[in-house]
């Protein structure tokens, strides 16, 4: 099932990312420039044309006859002691289903770049320079106690999230107030024009209860919207939780009288009565469970088992379906992650020494069965990512900042190091050592000391997922044979989040999706202000005022054209101070299922598998294969 921007804040987990949102039509935005009265419109798009009309019947790619039904069971690694939404960022760790509960004021269709329908609103307005957006409620919207859904609970969800939740806090910063303008009506006032994506972000906001929040719980407690919760959420969305057992398994069940089921944008979506989500910390375990018919879908993120794993007998006789779906809707930077907080990395030399020590194309042949290709943009697989020299407007761009970046940024085309030969890798390390060498390092009785302190260089790879050790333990020995004093620890899900939220490591291995649209959500991934907040993604710890630039430029373009050129202006920016040591991606979904399930007869461009979103329960199949266990 494809995400938004806004599930990938919610989660920061590594996923298939819909693509952004924003903008107007152009003959729409004439009207309203010509007239004082609002032009309400039914969809947003942020440069181009908006696909469906306002009474459209459905999205293209549904089946708008599916059966309703059945369960679907899938795999999540790690744990949650949280269903507040609000606090995700900060505390415990959010059962990911619970998105499902709840709903925005607009949803993306997908099969578009950049276009958002509306969901809990029926209608949207701004003005031609983007300095507010208003939205109008649906009349009908219910929260399962079948109380309405009311301004005043947009306007606690918005204060909400920006206060507890830090990287919701950087996204929706522009906004500066929200007030009730209408009956239903809702005015977000933004803090300067022209920031076109910002109407469409905020239509990505998702909505809670004020009045439940508010309240008391069954035993008379009055709920805390600061605080982590395990009580079933009340929501306004296609499901609910029916049951769940803390920190192994949620259940959802499909609300059959739900407010929105017979909306447009819902026709065809939502079909399971159940959706069961179980929690594995080890995705050996998750893989057998798969294998013993515990669960029924699972996406496979590990080329060696890919490779090797699926030769089991349900494969064979056709129970089991292996399929690859195509990501066309998000590209991706993953890699070792150093902390700049801590001295040891604050010279991009040291960070450039330790990418020559990387010997990509030798793990890619021995442990990933050659299915990989190593990361060589922030935003790698896209039209945005950078390449060659700077050009045209992108140059301009980058003018205006050249005082305080690299060099290399207008002299030489980024390239990560090549290895794969024995040659290859001690011309590398020669190169490490003499960058090492230039930041104040020497190898004395092959340890590599600070030249001047004689302190010892030393790195701890931390990690939460097992089956990651085998890339750490084959990165460590090239980084020993520069003199570094390297250890490789794993640790359980709960204590790996508390410490990236404190900071609290060397190098981590971190990931960051990119819409085909990117835009407000890049100051919470690289920006100066983001740098120091608990729970932020920028993992690194940027502060660069160049960056911070480039940022601001980017989510300002006034076009697409400038749209690209800024961000690939950014993309080299961060390429050449060396945050991450780049790895590897793969621009397809693996996937393997249990045959029991349905699906239109065409996916959606940039959905990926859409599962379980738009696919349904087929008790033919179920029942050709068996049981479930």
């Amino acid at each position: 099932m494809a995400i938004s921007r806004r599930h990938l804040l919610q989660s920061a987990a590594l996923a298939a990312i819909a693509p952004s949102l924003g903008g107007v039509a152009s003959v729409e935005a004439l009207a309203q420039s010509a007239t004082t009265a609002p032009v309400w419109r039914h969809a947003l798009s942020l440069f181009g044309d908006i696909k469906y009309p306002a009474d459209f019947k459905r999205f293209d790619y549904v089946n708008p006859d599916a059966p309703k039904g059945g369960i679907a069971r899938q795999i999540l690694i790690g744990t949650f002691d949280n269903f507040n939404l609000a606090v995700a960022g900060v505390k415990g760790s959010l059962a990911s289903a619970v998105g499902l509960v709840h709903e925005p004021l607009m949803t993306s269709s997908l099969d578009e770049v950049s276009t958002e329908y509306g969901a809990l609103a029926e209608a949207v307005s701004h003005p031609e320079d983007f300095s507010s957006v208003t939205y109008r409620l649906r009349a009908e919207a219910k929260w399962h106690d079948g109380k309405p859904v009311t301004a005043d609970d947009v306007i606690f969800s918005l204060d909400s999230f920006k206060k507890h939740h830090p990287q919701y806090s950087a996204y929706y910063r522009s906004v500066i107030k929200a007030e009730k303008s209408g009956d239903r009506e809702i005015k977000f006032t933004f803090d300067a024009p022209g920031n076109r994506e910002l109407p469409l972000i905020v239509g990505q906001l998702t909505i809670l209860p004020k009045h439940w929040w508010e309240g008391t719980d069954s035993e008379g407690r009055k709920r805390d919207i600061s605080a982590t919760t395990l009580e079933k959420p009340l929501g306004s969305g296609p499901y609910r939780i029916k049951e769940f057992v803390a920190g192994r398994s949620v259940a959802l069940e499909r609300v059959k009288d739900h407010w929105g089921r017979d909306l447009s944008a819902n026709i065809g979506r939502n079909n399971f009565d159940e959706l069961r989500y179980e929690y594995f910390r080890d995705s050996i375990v998750a893989l057998e469970a798969f294998k013993g018919d515990q669960v029924d879908w699972r996406t496979e993120n590990s080329a060696k088992n890919w490779a090797t794993a699926y030769d089991f007998p349900a494969v064979a006789d056709k129970r089991v379906l292996l399929e690859e779906f195509p990501n066309r809707s998000s590209g991706i930077m993953q890699g070792f992650a150093m902390n700049l907080r801590r001295d040891k990395f604050k010279d991009p030399r040291v960070r450039r020494a330790l990418n020559f020590a990387f010997d990509f194309e030798e793990m890619n042949r021995q442990i990933f069965f050659g299915q990989y290709k190593r990361i060589s943009s922030y935003f790698d697989g896209t039209d945005l990512a950078s390449s060659g020299l700077p050009q045209g407007r992108e140059l301009e761009i980058l003018e205006a900042v050249r005082s305080q970046v690299p060099a290399e940024v207008f002299t030489t085309a980024y390239s990560n190091p090549v290895g794969g030969s024995p040659e290859a890798v001690r011309g590398n390390l020669r190169e490490g050592l003499r960058l090492l060498k230039e930041a104040g390092y020497e190898v004395r009785d092959r340890k590599l000391v600070d030249s001047k302190s004689g302190a010892p260089f030393t790195i701890e790879l931390l990690g939460a997922d097992p089956s990651f050790e085998r890339v750490m333990l084959f990165f460590k020995p090239s980084l020993e044979r520069l003199g570094i004093d390297v250890s490789v620890r794993t640790i359980d899900p709960a204590q790996y989040e508390n410490r990236l939220r404190t900071w609290d490591f060397d190098i981590v291995v971190s990931s960051w999706g990119q819409s085909l649209s990117p835009g407000n959500e890049q100051r919470e991934y690289w920006s100066t202000q983001a740098a120091d907040m608990a729970g932020s993604r920028n993992i690194t710890g940027i502060k660069n005022p160049a960056i911070d630039r480039l940022i601001e430029r980017l989510i300002f373009a006034g076009d697409r054209d400038d749209l690209v050129a800024a961000t690939k202006a950014l993309d080299r920016v961060l390429l050449w101070n060396h945050y991450v040591v780049p790895q590897w991606t793969y621009n397809k979904v693996r996937t393997a299922r249990w045959d029991r399930f349905g699906r239109p007869a065409e996916l959606p461009k940039y959905g990926q598998s859409a599962f379980p979103a738009i696919w349904w329960y087929d008790a033919d199949k179920a029942a050709r294969i068996g049981r479930r266990s």
